[in-house]
């Protein structure tokens, strides 16, 4: 009998990748496809000209950079595709009333239309945090972060066992309904639990768990939840109550991590309104000898601040228009060189430690320290 023959690749004709692969900064993408999710929610999809891999890690968003009515404008989205499919990247959005970025996308946002987009960045991912049992817990569009890491869980077979709460006001607002069936019936470890606020107005019966999230709730459905690496995303009121829930029950909260950029809190925005009154109380006893200076090379411009004041509030004084879109050193759209001088930089992930070496900062959250020279 003759021996079989083994066939041996030969990696001397294997083509070596030489396309493009996706780093922090800017980059200009157009819409290859727009997918009616739910009656008001879609997912638009890009690709770049020329081909390129968008590698990222899943749970991190990207920047838009629009121009809506003649203004330029920028808003950060979560990318809810996975890097396993890398030449293309998915964002999905919910229509808001009274949106102003939300309503233009689903209304003006085609096959073909070009825009520019800064990222990747963000530290909600789960690469950072391994664990091999994780809950999932997801409120509304929040569910796109996750679904980004579901889909590379999926894709990758990864070992992890995963328990995926999500929470819908009724079932025409489930987002991804029909694929998250279909890859949670593939995947024994991968267990689905979907809670309806309550019925379709339109008589769509709902048989699963109806109202809020509740303790009783998430023991029927992830009973060794406490064992588990947590991640949350969803509106404010629902990560709140997720995390007492948590924190009620003793949770080790190092293990738990949640989208962190959005609408800001109203707590938060009357805890601002306070600061800045006694900012100004404050800044009327500091003397002219403690005023700290900022110069724009590029503009010629300079100003004169008080300690505690970020580069971005300096650069607003005179009127330069820095683009900025979180606000909280996450997005990384307000990256500017700092050419001379110290600043304090409490940043959440929207810079790179190689752009920091190379004397970039973010503005918004860039304090100078003394006397310092931007390049702006």
């Amino acid at each position: 009998m003759n021996n079989p023959t083994v066939s041996l690749v030969n990696t001397e004709a294997l083509n070596p990748v030489t396309t493009q692969t996706w780093a922090n900064g800017r980059h200009v993408v157009r819409c290859v496809k727009a997918i009616q999710e739910t009656w008001d929610v879609k997912t638009f999809c890009f690709m770049a000209e020329q081909p390129v891999m968008f590698f990222f890690k899943p749970g991190q968003f990207v920047t838009l950079e629009l121009e809506i009515d003649g203004e330029q404008i920028f808003r950060s989205y979560t990318i809810s595709s996975s890097p396993s499919v890398p030449y293309s990247f998915s964002i999905t959005v919910k229509r808001a009333p009274g949106g102003l970025v939300s309503n233009w996308l689903h209304d003006n946002m085609v096959e073909g239309t070009e825009l520019a987009v800064h990222g990747p960045v963000g530290q909600f991912n789960c690469i950072d945090y391994p664990a091999d049992k994780v809950l999932m817990l997801s409120g509304g569009v929040g569910i796109t972060p996750l679904m980004s890491m579901m889909r590379w869980y999926f894709d990758t077979n990864a070992g992890v066992d995963v328990e995926f709460i999500h929470s819908a006001r009724s079932p025409r607002d489930i987002i991804y309904h029909r694929e998250l069936e279909h890859i949670f019936s593939r995947i024994p470890e991968f267990k689905l639990h979907i809670v309806c606020e309550h019925s379709d107005k339109l008589g769509e019966a709902w048989f699963g768990f109806r109202g809020f999230l509740t303790k009783p709730m998430l023991e029927l459905m992830a009973p060794d939840f406490m064992e588990r690496e947590v991640y949350c995303c969803g509106p404010t009121p629902y990560m709140n109550a997720v995390k007492k829930l948590l924190k009620d029950n003793g949770f080790d909260m190092s293990r738990y991590h949640e989208e962190s950029f959005g609408a800001t809190p109203v707590d938060v925005q009357e805890e601002v309104v306070e600061f800045a009154e006694q900012a100004l109380e404050d800044a009327e006893a500091i003397q002219a000898s403690d005023m700290l200076r900022v110069d724009f090379s590029s503009t010629g411009k300079s100003v004169q601040i008080v300690p505690g004041e970020t580069v971005h509030a300096a650069a607003s004084k005179l009127g330069l228009h820095i683009p900025k879109a979180c606000g909280m050193g996450i997005c990384g759209t307000c990256k500017v060189l700092k050419v001379s001088g110290d600043v304090e930089m409490t940043h959440n992930g929207g810079i790179t430690d190689e752009d920091v070496e190379e004397g970039y900062i973010l503005s918004c959250c860039s304090v100078p320290q003394g006397d310092v020279v931007v390049e702006y």
